[in-house]
């Protein structure tokens, strides 16, 4: 290896002068030169020099991976120690269709899995009371812990790390570790994530996801990190999602604000019930959309480390540097695809994962290039896996750590963003913070005015989009497939499953079951996610449990800001 070189400051004779005439040259050639903004809406100019950015900031402002201020990375090796998990996103089907797509993508590479429920899932139903065409065409369904054992048939669940996509009450998490007892898998041993448990970002952007009341919802997560701390240690019960912020609208500037004031509010509830800070902020992790804004990306996620770091050394009082970790998992954004050219996905898709791994990021998703007119079909998902493969094996992106630290761009550009962010979260603070925001609708405002905007320069012409408003082909006839749909009898028989399922249960312990989480709803001195656990192994269904807790908390109803 290379010995390092020694710190040292670069003297630039005559620089004054050499800009000068690079400026005359440049206003000759162009003549009147447009104004170039990135989607935070901040000015672009043509060149950068060491008049914007100077070493002589390295160790205040970038540092060394793995150290304080944590631009450059959250660990010393980065990806060349260990890459980044490739934890593709995958529901679709029966379980025993959802098992037979994550073992071959398993066998493909993927190095970390992820479960997709159904829509009706999501929305808080069993199976059993949605209409069959509308099952399992965008997830998979999973409605009882017997669901879930066949879903990770064949899957060492001990010693491989599942994200469930799972809002509050969590139940699938709740199925997962059923499954472990099972198994004779300690609860230890699972690692994971509950990707979809930040109710914020379901409440303010994604409403289909919002299945209790606002109040109650805020009660489980507490309820759901304090379990998890004690019972399933290795497992991250936070998850804080500024990909739903970005897709209904908000700018990577804002997404990000409103993703660390969001992860604010969880951290002072944490507290606020008793918890020590430095046990439960190791256990955060956040999770963004990649647009195809390249640097103005990767400037996002370098600085969105920096202002955690900050926050929760200064603001949160946590010692432990495991606390300052800005741990995300990142997946290339749906709204960049397009159903016109769509084999063009393909190249969006490699540009916006090399922003994400030049930002930095612990795992990732990539889409496939199907997904703008159909659920992914075999093929389009395995290139998709292909993909990460190619960006990490064959183009060396993981040689060295930060590759675009001390570029004179990148640097401003990440101070800015920085800038940005941090008067979003500003603004946030001036409401109440993020729980009152969203409440008052604040945020849904801002997220409006936002995609507005981005609509509005799509249609002008001012941002372009290859096959949309430009390079258009008029003789293409855009196919769209036919949407993926179970098989009928596969499903048909999946519900009957079902319906035994619940006539063959101990009734009894069912209802007991049932009795305990409503107690648990309406005592604050208990555990309402021990309660779903419980509940989970006693046979409970997802739907049922689901429905006790609406009907003590109440129904999720968003707030819809004109």
């Amino acid at each position: 290896m290379t010995a390092p070189t020694t710190a040292r400051q670069l003297t630039l004779p005559d620089f004054d002068a050499r800009q000068d005439r690079w400026q005359r040259d440049y206003t000759a050639q162009i003549g009147e030169d447009r104004r170039v903004t990135n989607r935070s809406g901040l000015e672009i100019r043509p060149l950068y020099t060491p008049v914007d950015w100077s070493g002589e900031r390295y160790l205040n402002d970038l540092g060394f991976p793995g150290t304080p201020p944590f631009t450059r990375g959250i660990y010393p090796t980065m990806h060349r120690g260990r890459t980044w998990s490739q934890r593709q996103l995958v529901g679709l089907g029966t379980p025993e269709d959802y098992n037979e797509r994550v073992r071959n993508l398993l066998a493909a590479g993927t190095s970390a899995i992820s479960l997709i429920p159904c829509n009706s899932v999501f929305r808080g139903e069993d199976c059993d009371d949605i209409p069959l065409p509308l099952l399992g065409t965008c997830g998979t369904v999973i409605n009882s812990a017997d669901d879930m054992a066949v879903s990770l048939e064949g899957v060492p669940v001990g010693d491989i790390s599942t994200a469930m996509n799972d809002p509050s009450p969590f139940t699938l998490l709740a199925f997962l570790l059923a499954v472990a007892k099972r198994r004779g898998v300690p609860w230890q041993r699972i690692t994971g994530t509950s990707n979809q448990s930040d109710y914020i970002s379901h409440f303010a952007a994604n409403h289909m996801f919002f299945r209790l009341a606002l109040p109650g919802a805020r009660r489980i997560i507490v309820d759901h990190i304090a379990f998890c701390r004690e019972h399933v240690p290795n497992w991250n019960p936070l998850s804080v999602v500024g990909q739903h912020m970005q897709q209904a609208g908000a700018t990577p500037a804002e997404a990000m604000g409103l993703t660390l004031s969001s992860a604010i509010q969880y951290a002072e509830d944490c507290v606020a019930r008793g918890m020590d800070v430095d046990d439960v902020l190791p256990r955060f992790t956040f999770f963004f959309d990649i647009s195809i804004s390249f640097f103005e990306e990767v400037a996002k996620f370098r600085a969105g480390r920096r202002i955690w770091a900050r926050i929760a050394r200064d603001r949160l009082g946590a010692r432990d540097p495991r606390s300052w970790r800005f741990k995300f998992h990142a997946q290339t954004s749906g709204i960049d695809l397009t159903a016109q050219q769509p084999l063009n996905n393909i190249a969006r898709v490699a540009t916006q994962a090399i922003a994400g791994i030049f930002g930095g990021l612990q795992s990732m998703h990539t889409d496939a290039y199907d997904e703008a007119i159909s659920c992914p079909t075999e093929e389009a998902a395995r290139v998709a896996v292909a993909t990460q493969n190619i960006l990490r094996e064959e183009a060396h992106l993981c040689d060295v750590i930060d590759p675009l630290g001390g570029s004179y761009y990148v640097e401003t550009l990440t101070d800015q963003m920085e800038a940005e962010i941090e008067a979003v979260i500003a603004g946030i603070d001036a409401a109440g913070g993020m729980y009152k925001a969203v409440e008052t609708g604040k945020v849904q405002a801002m997220l409006g005015r936002s995609a507005l905007a981005a609509q509005e320069r799509i249609e002008s012409g001012a941002e372009k989009v290859v096959g949309v408003n430009c390079y258009t082909d008029d003789n293409e006839t855009v196919v769209s497939p036919p949407p993926y749909r179970p098989d009928p009898e596969a499903m048909r028989a999946h519900v009957e499953r079902c319906k035994a399922y619940k006539a063959g249960r101990n009734q009894g312990e069912v209802a007991k079951a049932i009795d305990a989480l409503a107690r648990a709803a309406n005592d604050e001195t208990e555990n309402v996610f021990a309660s779903v656990v419980e509940a989970a192994e006693s046979g409970v269904t997802h739907g049922e449990i689901v429905g006790c807790l609406r009907q003590e908390f109440g129904f999720g109803d968003p707030l819809i800001v004109e």
